[in-house]
């Protein structure tokens, strides 16, 4: 006896199955969930893989997705526990770790004083130090709100991923090796404008930094290394 779908449908050829653009996103937090419905409101994925070591709620927020698949034009969401779901991904966006706790420190701020020598000081009629400042410590006042920011980051990401997948060849701050940049001889990875394209980085922004600036970008990397050197795989 033939199905439903037999007597609706007579198929022609046989259905490709490989899937042309799809991302997988390590951890299904907060971070993580963002991610997952900025990438799909976007219609950046024609399948979305999750992976989580919690089992059951991944395997939740999974279904909960899917219930909602049909507002989306992304046909296939899956998850497992095993990294070979994320076979055949265009990208795998890690949002997995230790969640950032009130009071630590992820910020370092370069004050732009090349347009306005009084920026940033008492003598800005712009009052640029109170943003900077508001700017620096509104995540903080996040965490100590609801716990954890999310949804600003998982737009973030959707943004890069969007850089990525259209080859845009953007500028956007991101990490990537400054080995060979303002002095650093060690294999860093700071934050820095880049170009972003379908192959990842292909150009970085030549930044003239002040000396305070250079001094303050080397001791970041210093602070790295420190931490760095002593890593063992």
């Amino acid at each position: 006896m033939s199905t439903v779908k037999e007597q609706l449908i007579e198929n022609l050829t046989a259905e490709d199955k490989t899937s042309q653009c799809k991302i997988t996103i390590v951890g299904t937090g907060a971070v993580g969930m963002a991610c997952a419905i900025c990438i799909l409101l976007k219609d950046l994925a024609d399948e979305l893989a999750l992976v989580d070591v919690a089992e059951d709620k991944l395997k939740g927020e999974m279904m909960d997705l899917q219930h909602g698949s049909l507002f989306f034009s992304t046909s296939k969401i899956t998850s497992g526990k095993d990294y070979s779901v994320s076979a055949n991904s265009k990208l795998v966006i890690v949002t997995a770790g230790a969640r950032q706790q009130e009071g630590e420190v992820n910020v370092a701020g370069v004050a732009l004083k090349s347009l306005d020598p009084k920026l940033g000081t008492d003598s800005d009629k712009e009052q640029w130090k109170t943003i900077h400042k508001q700017v620096v410590e509104s995540a903080y006042e996040i965490i100590k709100l609801k716990g954890y920011t999310s949804w600003a980051i998982g737009l973030s990401v959707t943004d890069l991923v969007g850089s990525i997948l259209k080859n845009l060849r953007r500028v956007h701050p991101v990490s990537t090796m400054v080995k060979g940049l303002y002095g650093i001889k060690e294999e860093i990875f700071l934050s820095i404008p880049c170009i972003l394209g379908r192959n990842g980085v292909s150009d970085i922004v030549k930044v003239n930094l002040s000396s305070e600036e250079e001094t303050l970008f080397k001791k970041s990397a210093n602070t790295l290394w420190d931490v760095q050197k002593d890593l063992v795989f």
